[in-house]
């Protein structure tokens, strides 16, 4: 399964996802402050899960 870390997502889960063989991107380490529909639009392109803390993801 291969994911997009949102920003308030943990850098040590995203590193423990990647020790365990998942594709993990991570938006505060590729392009932090980006803004929610590109984050929604890169994961519908890429085929992504969204892994985020956040109740307020909006497109």
């Amino acid at each position: 399964m291969d994911f997009l870390a949102n920003e308030n997502f943990p850098l040590f889960s995203i590193k423990l996802l990647r020790k365990a063989g998942h594709k993990t991107t991570s938006v505060i380490e590729e392009t932090p402050g980006a803004k929610d529909l590109d984050i929604l639009k890169r994961a519908q392109k890429e085929n992504l899960v969204i892994l985020t803390f956040g109740r307020d993801l909006t497109y």
